[in-house]
């Protein structure tokens, strides 16, 4: 990004955070080459306020408490651009991603996505460099934080390499360098993805002491469960040694954490410090207390028009008695049709009165995805038991009988898509990633939306504002 959108960016932050009455972000005046200075990190509170700044503008996407990509519009656009979703609204760009064919222009994956996202590794940026330079915090709160801003940069950097490919890298916050960012190979993205974490896994803490006991900052079992995941990724992508390692790491947030477990009640998972929460957000009170999710999900249950309606296929998807299929999804009628929407969150914020009792947390990282990471690992090393077993564990939560002992290892894998196709439904855009990180997104979504799917059409495109001010960077094929 330019320096001025940088600059105007960051005011909007500063004074749209002073303003809702949370904690600031710097108070300094205005950079020359970098956001922070070392009086911004000179203390642990001023410090811990500037990385508490980076935790809210993943809710509320800078200064206007609206939907962005840390708190729902990923979940929505992803499911529409793959089969969970259809789209009943009336914004005239959403229909863009239903249908496979955004435009470069469209505001969406533009401003909501991309530019706020980038922001948000901006400041992560800057935090880190303040941070490595600072010698005035107490070490363990200095380790604790850059650990964090470690962590949130790669899980920022995870969704707009899967949603967007080769995207610019950056891991300064210097205004001259970022102006004229080029397209990066998301095989080097990953690398630094999985650098991040590692560095966050030696940093953090492996409890939640530094937010009360409530589980919305990140600790070492979040950087190992996001770990797991890329790890998953990169055995997807062609290199089967990271089974092993995703393997590895799942099982270390499964069995050596002590800290989580499966909720045996499908309706608590959402709520706010489940059992098999990792990582959670809590909502912004100015939101009304209640998660963007919710609110945009059970529009319609609120008496409003249906929005975002299950497809028929993922309907249909479900076995018969899952009671997933009875805790997490509605059906409502509304001029005479009945549409059936999802219900993980079930509290909007017409439901809610006091920011002091919010029950119903963002949830970014859960356990139930770590078995099935592990059990798909499991499945590509030849773990055959032991992947059927972990498969057990989500199937009987969800009051299914086992799997057979004797299914092939075809069977194994074609199960774990299964799985996750109905465990995490309507959850950070799983299912768009998995269709295809597997090879399997253009010949499914062209069945299941009637249209040829070109494979240009799984990357969203450039925004077109980003290549008409940087020159260096190239749309993606087909735009």
């Amino acid at each position: 990004m330019k320096r001025s959108t940088n600059y105007y960016m960051l005011l909007t932050c500063i004074f749209w955070l002073a303003s809702a009455g949370c904690q600031k972000l710097v108070n300094v005046p205005e950079p020359t080459n970098t956001l922070t200075t070392t009086e911004t990190f000179s203390t642990d509170a001023n410090a811990t306020s500037a990385i508490a700044a980076i935790y809210n503008d993943l809710t509320s996407g800078g200064s206007s408490h609206y939907i962005y990509y840390g708190n729902g519009l990923t979940t929505y656009l992803a499911g529409l651009s793959a089969d969970e979703f259809t789209y009943s609204g009336s914004d005239p760009e959403i229909p863009q991603f239903q249908n496979n064919h955004l435009l470069s222009s469209n505001s969406e994956s533009g401003g909501y996505f991309w530019l706020s996202a980038y922001f948000d590794i901006y400041m992560c940026n800057a935090a880190i460099e303040a941070l490595d330079s600072s010698n005035t915090l107490t070490p363990s709160t200095k380790n604790q934080l850059l650990g964090e801003a470690k962590f949130l940069r790669a899980y920022v950097y995870f969704y707009l390499v899967n949603l967007f490919g080769d995207v610019p890298l950056t891991t300064t916050s210097a205004f001259a360098t970022n102006a004229l960012l080029k397209n990066t190979p998301a095989a080097q993205t990953y690398k630094q993805i999985i650098s991040d974490l590692q560095d966050a896994q030696r940093l953090l803490a492996s409890d939640y002491s530094y937010s009360g006991g409530e589980r919305i900052r990140a600790n070492k079992w979040a950087a190992t469960a996001l770990l797991a995941r890329v790890y998953l990724y990169q055995g997807s992508l062609g290199n089967s040694t990271y089974y092993a390692k995703a393997d590895s790491a799942a099982s270390a947030v499964i069995g050596n954490s002590g800290t989580y477990t499966i909720a045996s009640d499908l309706n608590a998972v959402f709520l706010a410090n489940s059992p098999e929460a990792i990582w959670q957000l809590k909502p912004n009170a100015s939101d009304n207390y209640a998660t963007w999710e919710g609110f945009q999900l059970i529009y319609a249950l609120d008496g409003g028009y249906p929005q975002y309606d299950l497809t028929s296929g993922l309907l249909n998807a479900f076995e018969p008695n899952d009671q997933r299929k009875v805790a997490w999804t509605y059906s409502v009628d509304y001029s005479g049709v009945t549409y059936y929407g999802p219900y993980k969150y079930k509290i909007s914020p017409a439901a809610n009165t006091s920011s002091s009792n919010i029950p119903e947390y963002y949830m970014m990282l859960r356990l139930s995805e770590q078995y099935l990471i592990r059990a798909e690992a499991g499945a590509q090393d030849g773990k055959l038991p032991d992947a059927i077993a972990d498969l057990n564990v989500i199937r009987n939560r969800a009051g299914l009988p086992s799997l057979s002992s004797s299914l092939s290892q075809a069977q194994v894998l074609a199960a774990v898509m299964q799985e996750r196709r109905i465990e995490l439904f309507a959850e950070w855009g799983h299912r768009w990633f998995d269709l295809k990180r597997t090879g399997q997104a253009t010949a499914v979504l062209s069945q299941e939306k009637g249209h040829t799917l070109s494979s240009n059409a799984l990357l969203w495109p450039v925004p077109i504002g980003e290549l008409t001010t940087d020159p260096n960077l190239k749309q993606n094929p087909g735009y």
